[in-house]
């Protein structure tokens, strides 16, 4: 299963390690998007910065 995953809420002012894992995720801009599989690091990373996260299911 693969899940789309958007930033909605700005890195500005937030914790070194958050703006990390939206790097990782590869996000960094309000309203980039990427499409990721469903495995337990991901799902991890996005629980983590949740906050600033849309997440949406990708039907294939």
């Amino acid at each position: 299963m693969k899940i789309k995953v958007t930033q909605i809420k700005s890195a500005n002012g937030r914790k070194e390690t958050h703006r990390r894992v939206l790097a990782s995720l590869g996000l960094g801009r309000i309203g980039k998007n990427r499409v990721h599989n469903d495995t337990p690091n991901i799902l991890g990373m996005i629980n983590k910065v949740s906050y600033l996260l849309k997440v949406e299911p990708v039907a294939e």
